[in-house]
């Protein structure tokens, strides 16, 4: 059976949840709430801007049933803004979440005052002289004992309750980043049910973005700093054939929020002097099982990770991280026609003019083995070239990365 046609009316619940996630929670722009809609349904490919006619015409129509059942309205400045009975909706369940949220405090002091009376109960009993005097002198000596075995029972039942008590208010606190400094690019845990959780900003609770116009020799160390350490997996868009980076990725972030904040904050800023382009990535049919990548960094023409490892080995290799003052590179996957003065053009295509180039070969045969390092007169000219990395030269994408 075929895929069922998006009707207008599944664009209804969107609309309304978008705009309740806005920053002021009422109103957006016809074309942000278009743009956000027809992402968060999938009906606008990843990083594009061009939204084809049938979407626009859904969208549309999807508008139209929301103004006839008097949901939402849009004025002559093309902004849609919610009608007072959804805005009084939303003030309900806020309302309702606020007194969840004081009635989960409620109990939480309870149950922390009452863990610590067990503890007082427990020193008591531990002294042995309180419960002495709350048995009753007439009672039997063997009544008396088996009361006293059965405090014990309890006792000892009452002091594993705290103990459990306090390992739940332990886990409470947030997790230190530098605790975490063993896995690469894991800053922070979050529970899985609360990881896809609808936030403002982001209503769907979509934790895979699509990165775009990144610099070509941007680093996974980079790339997470700039996302303020909340990259969890990544995945570089290479040329299936040549390897060549396409400038974009795919990043899964811990959780519903930092990808909202991403969205809000992060995209269009500066990275290594390119603005970057951010936007949601949610999954597609047949996707779930292999996303996120079993490897957390991986490369090559597919978002899943089929067949293990970085692609094949045909993905572009990121760039290590830059030494400081760095003035030379290595140069691989290069042509057995290259030499001196073809490798000083190459770099003079950006202005970085070589000061040496020493090639290498293998020691028994003296046979090219293809790769070498080039020295340059200043870092600012190692930066350019290093800008190369993934270029085509003499048929062949160069493979560049920083040398000390």
């Amino acid at each position: 059976m075929g895929k069922a046609k998006t009707q207008p009316s599944d664009l209804a619940s969107p609309i309304i949840e978008t705009l309740r996630s806005s920053e002021n929670g009422k109103s957006m722009d016809l074309k942000e709430l278009r743009k956000s809609v027809l992402i968060a349904a999938n009906l606008l490919s990843d990083g594009s801007e061009d939204i084809d006619k049938s979407s626009k015409k859904l969208f549309k129509e999807a508008v139209k049933f929301l103004e006839k059942d008097e949901k939402i309205s849009l004025n002559a400045d093309g902004v849609v803004k919610l009608s007072k009975t959804e805005r009084s909706k939303t003030t309900t369940e806020t309302k309702k979440e606020s007194e969840i949220d004081e009635d989960s405090e409620k109990k939480k002091k309870k149950k922390k005052k009452d863990g610590k009376r067990k503890r007082e109960l427990v020193d008591d009993d531990a002294d042995g002289n309180k419960k002495d005097k709350k048995v009753k002198k007439k009672k039997k000596s063997s009544r008396k004992e088996s009361e006293n075995h059965a405090d014990n029972h309890v006792d000892t039942h009452d002091q594993a309750e705290v103990d459990n008590d306090d390992e739940e208010e332990g886990d409470e606190h947030p997790n230190n980043p530098d605790e975490s400094a063993g896995e690469k690019y894991t800053t922070g845990e979050v529970e899985p049910a609360n990881k896809n959780k609808p936030c403002k900003n982001n209503p769907l609770g979509i934790t895979r973005l699509f990165l775009g116009n990144l610099p070509f020799t941007v680093s996974e160390p980079t790339l997470n700093a700039h996302l303020n350490d909340t990259i969890t997996h990544i995945k570089w868009i290479t040329d299936k054939t040549t390897g060549k980076f396409y400038g974009s990725a795919f990043v899964e972030v811990r959780n519903s929020k930092d990808a909202a904040k991403a969205m809000k904050e992060i995209n269009g800023s500066l990275l290594m002097g390119r603005p970057i382009k951010i936007n949601y990535a949610p999954m597609r049919p047949g996707e779930e099982k292999d996303w996120p990548p079993k490897s957390k960094v991986i490369t090559g023409g597919k978002v899943a990770n089929a067949g293990g490892g970085q692609a094949g080995g045909k993905g572009l290799k990121a760039m290590s991280v830059k030494p400081e003052g760095c003035c030379k590179l290595f140069i691989g996957n290069l042509s057995y026609d290259i030499d001196d003065e073809g490798i000083t053009k190459f770099f003079m295509g950006v202005e970085a003019e070589i000061k040496a180039v020493r090639w290498l070969y293998h020691k028994e045969s003296g046979d090219f083995k293809g790769c070498g390092y080039v020295d340059f007169w200043n870092t600012e000219a190692c930066e350019k070239a290093a800008t190369l990395n993934g270029k085509n030269l003499l048929g062949r994408p160069i493979r560049i990365d920083w040398a000390e």
